[in-house]
């Protein structure tokens, strides 16, 4: 790869391939001086899913977060997918914070692919979504060490249960 490639590349993935936010730091222009075809973004942002979906973990959300960034740039149902996969194996077994933090991203990606999702999908992500959500509701509160509960905006137990709820009633909205 030329170097004003690998510096094209490294534009993209720092701003996970948004435009706008180059734009606002000044370096869009720099960017588009590279002349970059769209089949290479799409390969580099192919490249960031599946980095970051590797990195998916119950410990941190970082990827989970940097996911939705993607999303919101790099239009692929392979984003929902893999957070699917990866939450029906292992977010069961996390504290009520983390389950929280991943239905609310969840919904934010849900939200950017929904005009791209096959209709099976767009269902298959808002039912795990919900059922996270219930599950937060209808088990009692665990909170790791290191998740308190006002960093979040949460007080206690009733707190989360109608944040979780409001957030089910979200997507039951959103299905009407």
């Amino acid at each position: 790869m030329t170097e004003q490639a690998e510096r094209a590349k490294e534009l993209y993935i720092q701003y996970y391939g948004s435009f706008v936010q180059m734009h606002r730091d000044g370096l869009y222009e720099e960017f588009k001086s590279y002349d970059v075809p769209e089949s290479l973004q799409i390969e580099w942002g192919q490249e960031m899913i599946e980095q970051h979906s590797r990195e998916l973990s119950i410990r941190n959300w970082d990827a989970v977060s940097a996911l939705q960034l993607i999303a919101m740039n790099v239009k692929h149902v392979l984003i929902i997918e893999n957070i699917i996969v990866f939450t029906s194996r292992h977010l069961m077994s996390s504290d009520s914070i983390v389950r929280l933090m991943y239905a609310e991203r969840m919904m934010a990606i849900i939200k950017q692919l929904r005009p791209i999702m096959p209709q099976p999908l767009l269902l298959r992500s808002l039912k795990e979504t919900v059922t996270i959500l219930e599950n937060i509701i209808a088990q009692p509160l665990i909170v790791d060490p290191g998740h308190e509960l006002s960093n979040y905006g949460l007080k206690d137990k009733r707190a989360l249960n109608l944040r979780a709820k409001s957030n089910v009633d979200a997507i039951m909205d959103s299905l009407n």
